[in-house]
């Protein structure tokens, strides 16, 4: 082995695996709603000290995925009807208007790159695999992000994202969605590939509006 090539891990990259598995774990569902999160029990299923799970929650925190209460602890945030309608009217005046701007902006190789993420979303809704279908959903939105034109927009909206993935699992929890969201995916993306500013924003809001009604439902059928 060559004398220079240190392969300690650092305990930065500890932290970011440690976000990374507890926002999936939030996502799916393993912790819901209302639920404490006790920290000694996360350290034995993670395999990590005390310190570093509490840099990781900070940083989860700040993503609005848990609170974190003096002399309580963290906890994942109760939903409310009130907070999802505020994201999906964000989501509506971002996307729709990124969607639109992206039609006409978007290049050859980055419509390919939306079109594997179509791809890798539609064999997660045939596997009815949760997880998959809402990290490559975002993934399809990420890539529509990026070629509208607007960093700031698209800023704005990255701020949004881990919120946007929680309640987009609560969404894909119905029967059918899954299919249904890919449906009305393939026509944002027949509608950036035909270069229609228009019908994407068209097709991005009616996306939009279903997905919101199914989070609805979702949402009331647990309490």
């Amino acid at each position: 082995m060559p004398p220079d090539l240190n392969l300690r891990i650092s305990p930065r990259t500890v932290q970011r695996e440690t976000v990374d598995k507890l926002r999936l774990a939030i996502f799916s569902g393993l912790f819901q709603p209302g639920s404490r999160l006790i920290e000694s029990q996360l350290c034995t299923q993670l395999g990590i000290s005390r310190p570093s799970l509490r840099e990781a929650l900070r940083s989860l925190e700040a993503e609005r995925l848990i609170e974190i209460v003096p002399n309580r602890g963290p906890s994942i945030p109760s939903l409310t009807w009130e907070v999802a309608t505020a994201i999906y009217e964000v989501r509506e005046l971002l996307e729709v208007e990124a969607a639109g701007r992206c039609a006409s902006r978007i290049s050859p190789e980055q419509l390919r790159e939306l079109d594997k993420s179509l791809s890798a979303f539609e064999e997660a809704a045939s596997s009815n695999d949760s997880l998959a279908q809402v990290m490559t959903a975002a993934d399809f939105y990420s890539i529509i992000l990026a070629n509208c034109g607007n960093p700031i927009l698209e800023e704005v909206h990255r701020g949004l994202v881990a919120r946007i993935s929680f309640f987009r699992g609560r969404s894909m929890s119905l029967d059918g969605r899954a299919q249904s969201s890919l449906a009305e995916m393939k026509e944002i993306y027949e509608s950036i590939a035909a270069g229609d500013e228009k019908a994407a924003r068209k097709a991005s809001k009616n996306h939009l509006l279903k997905a919101k009604a199914a989070a609805k439902m979702s949402m009331d059928s647990a309490t």
